[in-house]
């Protein structure tokens, strides 16, 4: 059984929407997935992925590690141990694989896929061109659905490719068994943040109209979700590991969340979302993917595409002038809607319930 290496430098998010890329790439390979270490605890719940290699890149995070020899010769030795025939590199719009696959070649692999807007000789075997090639005006799970799809790898028909995780635990220990609303008010960074005040207001409203609602937050953000549930809410701030959260995300009749991985998250266990989304990228691409969803924000505010981690414009008028209760107004229409059905275990296709490829046994 061959063992491709699928790469996914960035973020938790952007792992996460790697999902289906990966299930199409497992259906008759064995998936090694590298990532960053903010992006590995998120590879470890794809389904598909057999192991999780970390590596912090010095041209995707920020801020960025160091260029050392150190550095780079232990990328080397890892992917050299692995024996890998192929590798995928998938990235966003923004972001080359080019370096990466300097580094796959000086390690030996053969094959490299991915896209690049510059030439890149030997460096890649197949490359998609964006804008010619790759339609960069898509959600960005298919992005790189697109990709593997260039590699010769694709989703088994009765996969729809949407997103998934493997079963997140139960959230009763955490939540108890009533009904809830989760609003998860931190951000990866300050640009995607709505302020904590109108967070905090929000809930305030939501408890008001009938509402149980639970905080979320990393440990870094006990302080905010604090703030933010004020006595009305279960303030779960610093308390949730990756799995965990998921469970919690899973159990909610909606989530209350801004472009940042959270949001995602609950995509891949199908809760809805009111997405609170500043457009320094574009929702086309980042919004939450194949769950119901409203995006609130000045979508053609002047700090869209530009991928600022601070907002450039005084005053964050892309999120601050949403009203809280224009958000309970949108976490009232998808309630309204309804949440869809889960999908059960029987519904699983090999390739999002199983971890074996095709035809390993």
């Amino acid at each position: 059984m061959s063992r491709v290496l699928v790469a996914r430098l960035d973020s938790l998010g952007d792992v996460l929407l790697s999902g289906p890329a990966v299930r199409a790439v497992a259906r008759r390979h064995e998936v090694v997935m590298l990532c960053s270490g903010r992006g590995a605890p998120a590879a470890r719940l794809l389904p598909g992925v057999r192991e999780v290699l970390e590596w912090d890149s010095p041209w995707t995070l920020a801020p960025a590690p160091r260029v050392t020899s150190a550095r780079i010769d232990h990328l080397l030795a890892m992917v050299r141990a692995g024996g890998f025939e192929e590798a995928v590199i998938l990235t966003s719009f923004h972001q080359s694989p080019l370096p990466l696959g300097l580094l796959l070649r000086l390690a030996g692999v053969e094959r490299i896929s991915g896209a690049s807007v510059d030439y890149a000789g030997s460096l890649l075997d197949v490359r998609l061109r964006p804008g010619e090639d790759l339609d960069e005006d898509q959600p960005e799970a298919r992005r790189a659905l697109a990709i593997v799809a260039a590699a010769g790898h694709h989703l088994p028909a009765e996969d729809e490719g949407q997103l998934a995780i493997l079963p997140p635990p139960d959230p009763a220990h955490w939540v108890g068994d009533r009904p809830y609303l989760v609003v998860h008010p931190g951000a990866a960074v300050p640009a995607r943040a709505w302020p904590a005040g109108h967070h905090r207001e929000l809930v305030r409203l939501l408890t008001e109209a009938g509402h149980r609602v639970v905080v979320t937050g990393g440990p870094g953000e006990t302080d905010l979700t604090a703030h933010v549930a004020a006595g009305r809410a279960l303030d779960l701030g610093g308390q949730l590991g990756l799995p965990e959260l998921a469970g919690v995300l899973a159990g909610a009749s909606a989530v209350v969340v801004g472009n940042t991985g959270p949001a995602h998250l609950a995509a891949t266990v199908g809760t809805p979302v009111v997405s609170l989304f500043s457009p320094v990228v574009p929702a086309i691409r980042w919004a939450p993917y194949g769950v119901p969803h409203e995006v609130l924000g000045d979508q053609t505010a002047p700090c869209r595409d530009s991928r600022a981690r601070d907002c450039p414009v005084p005053g964050h008028p892309c999120l601050s002038g949403v009203l809280p209760r224009e958000v309970l107004a949108a976490t009232q229409r998808l309630l309204a809607a309804g949440r869809p059905e889960p999908v059960n275990d029987a519904q699983l296709t090999p390739s999002t319930a199983a971890i074996r490829p095709e035809g390993d046994t």
